[in-house]
């Protein structure tokens, strides 16, 4: 990553800052800390829009304001993307949008009151419904009139149905139908004479009525559920009518209005950023950070756009810089899908290294060693790639299938050489023999193998943390890191004669290197350098994890074929064997993945890995460069 300044001619700013946010390669930097030097500040200023563009921003800003207000009236429905040029129709298009909003807010607002009316109807449906029958008999009886009631306690309907006894001698009807909220709804026939009468005793006794419409007023029983019926087909057809309005807009003016929405954006964007740049009386500076291999590329762009006329120059980074410069993960295809692990912590700081390699080579291999079944390995690659066909256009599902396919080819590798296949099967059903070490009989060569296996990936990341140490110009952390390599690597020389692979002879020469690279560890890492060399040498010993996770899947294994085995009847038995072996491959995923990332996290990044880094995020089209 490289520091940069671009200069030109102050009119030809917003022009180079839409050339440069197309190319997608520059992020811009919004002060001049570290690109101008000290004393010079006060001959730049920030730049400053001129009145006519002030005034085009305040256009385009209440534009963009009218159109999102047009959308939150239109439905959400797929439309065909618009091919016109926003710019010259910007005009129109500010005087067609007030138009439009008018137009659907009034269709709006008389779809609600249709809705609000709607709703009131359908109250009343549910009680003449419930008079269906009686609408038979009452063309014999006409002169029947309806009280309806709220009754909210469905307790009080005996009491309501024996004071209606007492005022009509027994003349009436009463319905009720749930009304929600644990509520009844209450419908009366009573004869008209008494109908004010029963009403009045109703409200004495704090029974509420429920009032009809005024519309129903002077109409009969049949009438008023033919009004009701009719009056309803009417407002839903009238809602569709709405819709169907709606509707034709939307379809017609939501591709343009979307095309000139996006414009806007990137309009005002452009504007946004170029207030990130600084101005002489003539001359323009754009000051920002951008890949070290793409600086040619951009000085040829622009000087054959621009004549000439703009210049690029890359900056001297100094040290302060180090802890500014964005940082961009940028990884062949086969360590883009690691990626994920990496941005699960902070990013790397510009001096450290990105760790998405070192993830991409040792993860699967520690997967594969603590599955180690090449049975389970090949019904995981399976998975894998249904599920890389399946979700592809969903990025998180496919890097995880692709991590899941590499792991499962490791974890296949490993059961061949491990002799398992769901298990012990192989040696069950034909006395093959693991072409290595069984795991569930060698746990002394299996403990020594990831021993080792944990030495190597603690001194690789200490030899990482030597070079980010000289990246960062820090020579004392490099050489406390130095010697820790070699303190460890003695120790393990002297360990190693205990079990005769070296002479003992070799323990007094290496012990007495131990004690005199003692003061010089002590200089260069500190009062806490031994404690911090007692942690590496704990970390290696973490790695006796990939044995003990891996014995126990093995073990889980090995049991549901002897299970299997044991059951009297042939199908128990490899029903339990099927489900006991699901088990231990959903155990096989998680417990791996979650164990080898912490391999990686606690034991293998803490010998190099520094956070605090912040992303390269360049100017782009749809992206105001976030200065």
């Amino acid at each position: 990553m490289s520091k940069v300044e671009i200069a030109g001619p102050k009119q030809l700013l917003q022009d180079v800052i839409a050339f440069v946010r197309s190319l997608g390669l520059f992020q811009i930097e919004p002060s001049t800390v570290g690109f101008v030097e000290k004393g010079q500040e006060e001959d730049l200023r920030s730049y400053s829009l001129d009145e006519k563009t002030l005034f085009e921003r305040l256009f385009i800003e209440d534009l963009r304001d009218k159109i999102q207000k047009l959308f939150s009236y239109l439905p959400c429905l797929p439309v065909r993307a618009s091919y016109l040029d926003p710019q010259p129709i910007i005009g129109t298009i500010a005087y067609t949008v007030e138009k439009h909003i008018a137009s659907c807010r009034e269709l709006n607002e008389k779809k609600e009151a249709f809705e609000r009316e709607l709703s009131e109807l359908k109250r009343y449906s549910g009680f003449l419904d419930t008079l269906e029958s009686l609408f038979r008999d009452s063309k014999a009886e006409p002169n029947l009139d309806i009280i309806g009631l709220t009754i909210k306690d469905p307790g009080s309907v005996e009491p309501v149905r024996a004071l209606l006894s007492r005022l009509t001698g027994g003349k009436f009807k009463l319905f009720t139908v749930p009304a929600g909220n644990g509520t009844l709804g209450g419908l009366i026939t009573v004869e008209k004479t008494i109908s004010e009468k029963v009403s009045k005793a109703l409200s004495s006794e704090h029974i509420p009525e429920m009032a009809l419409p005024k519309s129903f007023d002077l109409l009969s029983l049949a009438e008023k559920i033919e009004y009701l019926e009719k009056r309803t087909v009417e407002i839903i057809n009238s809602i569709e009518s709405i819709d169907q309005s709606i509707e034709k807009i939307c379809k017609r003016w939501r591709p343009i209005y979307v095309s000139v929405l996006a414009w806007i954006e990137e309009r005002l964007s452009l504007l946004t950023v170029s207030v990130s740049a600084f101005q002489t009386k003539m001359c323009f500076f754009i000051n920002g950070w951008m890949p070290t291999a793409d600086i040619v590329r951009l000085k040829e762009q622009l000087s054959a756009s621009f004549t000439n006329q703009v210049v690029v120059e890359e900056k001297e980074m100094r040290e302060e810089d180090l802890e500014r410069v964005p940082v961009m993960l940028k990884n062949p295809p086969y360590f883009k899908p690691f990626e994920r692990f990496t941005r699960v912590l902070r990013l790397p700081s510009y001096t450290s290294l990105d760790p998405t390699p070192f993830i991409g080579i040792f993860f699967p291999v520690f997967f594969g060693m603590i599955l180690g079944d090449a049975g389970y390995g090949i019904i995981l690659l399976i998975l894998s790639v249904i599920l890389h066909k399946r979700f592809s256009n969903k990025p998180m599902i496919r890097d995880g299938s692709q991590i899941l396919f590499v792991s499962s080819i490791y974890s296949i590798l490993f059961g061949t050489l491990y002799g398992e296949f769901i298990g012990d099967l192989p040696h069950r059903f034909f006395g093959i023999e693991p072409l290595c070490v069984e795991r569930r009989t060698a746990v002394i060569p299996m403990l020594y193998f990831t021993l080792t296996v944990g030495v190597v990936h603690i001194l690789l990341g200490l030899l990482l943390g030597i070079i980010t140490a000289f990246k960062k110009k820090t020579k004392k952390e490099a050489f406390f890191k130095i010697i820790s390599i070699v303190i460890i690597v003695c120790l393990i020389i002297v360990l190693t004669t205990f079990f005769d692979i070296f002479p003992e002879i070799v323990a007094r020469p290496v012990i007495l290197a131990i004690l005199c690279l003692m003061p010089f560890l002590l200089f260069t890492g500190g009062l806490l350098a031994p404690l911090e060399l007692l942690k590496s040498i704990g970390n290696i010993i973490s790695y006796v994890r990939i044995m003990a996770i891996g014995l126990t899947s093995v073990l889980l294994a090995f049991m549901a074929n002897n299970i299997a085995g044991l059951m009297g009847n042939i199908v128990i038995g490899i029903v339990i064997a099927v489900i006991l072996h699901l088990l231990n491959i959903v155990l096989g995923v998680f417990s791996p993945t979650i164990h080898s990332l912490r391999l990686h996290y606690v034991e293998f990044f803490s010998k190099f890995y520094e956070q605090g880094g912040r992303e390269f995020e360049p100017m782009r089209k749809g992206n105001a460069g976030k200065p």
